[in-house]
């Protein structure tokens, strides 16, 4: 058994979008299904997001609090942010993310890991990067707007993250898989040897 996702296209005999909004639309297929039926599948398209999980010198994770409004939370998150174009560097978007929401910039920047946030009803594909070598950007800080001007931020040690993650204290999505990925790449021994930042990335394929 090869651990191994496969790309694979089933055929679509019908297809609407039914709403289109600003960033993100929503799709109707008819897919045929390996019996040969159709059925009719709704989902989220998405452009694509980053995610940065920035680590100081002293191993604490940049965090900022924002709130959400389909969950009416406000969570603790990592920074992150949509690919605005199609195409687009995710380092770059990631880069772009750090500094207008922390105005923070890193020296070494590897993947930690890519991801699919919810396949079975969209299909945004996220990396969440690794950022070390941490320091304040140059110039002036940009200016937010909307929820984000209500964000509060924080650096927080990865261990006492792990621990409020298994605790169920912390629930956004790149936050939970960033840090936990992490803390596996270091118990394994793999945290050097990441992929480097510009990596292929076959569910948004991207020009270098």
């Amino acid at each position: 058994m090869e651990l191994q996702d496969t790309p694979e296209e089933w055929r679509v005999v019908a297809t609407t979008t039914p709403f289109r909004g600003n960033k993100t639309s929503v799709r109707t297929d008819d897919v045929v299904m390996p019996d040969g039926t159709v059925a009719r599948r709704d989902y989220q398209v998405h452009p694509g997001s980053v995610a940065v999980l920035a680590l100081d010198e002293q191993d604490r994770v940049l965090l900022l609090k924002q709130y959400r409004h389909p969950v009416r939370q406000k969570l603790w998150e990592i920074p992150a942010g949509l690919l605005d174009v199609p195409g687009e560097n995710p380092l770059h978007a990631a880069q772009r993310e750090l500094y207008e929401e922390a105005h923070v910039k890193a020296e070494d920047w590897r993947v930690l890991t890519d991801v699919y946030t919810t396949p079975g009803g969209c299909d945004e594909a996220v990396r969440i990067f690794l950022a070390r070598g941490l320091s304040e950007a140059e110039g002036e800080r940009f200016e937010v707007s909307e929820e984000e001007a209500d964000m509060e931020l924080a650096r927080v040690p990865l261990g006492e993250l792990v621990r409020a993650v298994l605790a169920g204290s912390l629930h956004n999505n790149c936050l939970v898989v960033g840090v936990l990925s992490l803390a596996a790449a270091r118990a394994e021994g793999l945290d050097e040897s990441l992929r480097p930042a510009d990596a292929p990335w076959p569910a948004r394929p991207f020009e270098a």
